[in-house]
């Protein structure tokens, strides 16, 4: 499951190679069971938890998706959707981090 809601910034103006992204490749299912591959670009965290920073494999300009990372009743990790609030929060942390670099 995944967010609709989406962080507009380029992951391309990082420089990522085509090494990298064929090495962080995920797919997610979302709410219809259809499958979607993500390039897994960085894990932050943050004061509200750890988030996963994706740009969709097959349309890079849609700008990236944020979810947040929590362990499942068996201990692995899942990924979850955030809501307007903690995304708007989530994106001004990452903003900022992106105008320190």
């Amino acid at each position: 499951m995944y967010t609709s809601r989406r962080l507009y910034r380029e992951g391309a103006r990082r420089g990522y190679t085509a090494a990298f992204v064929e090495e962080n490749i995920i797919t997610l299912v979302d709410e219809a069971g259809e499958e979607h591959e993500f390039v897994l670009l960085e894990i932050v965290e943050i004061e509200e938890g750890i988030y996963a920073v994706l740009l969709p494999h097959e349309d890079p300009e849609e700008g990236v998706v944020v979810l947040r990372v929590e362990k499942d009743s068996e201990g692995q990790d899942v990924l979850i959707s955030i809501d307007d609030e903690e995304f708007e929060k989530v994106s001004e942390i990452l903003e900022a981090l992106d105008e320190d670099d």
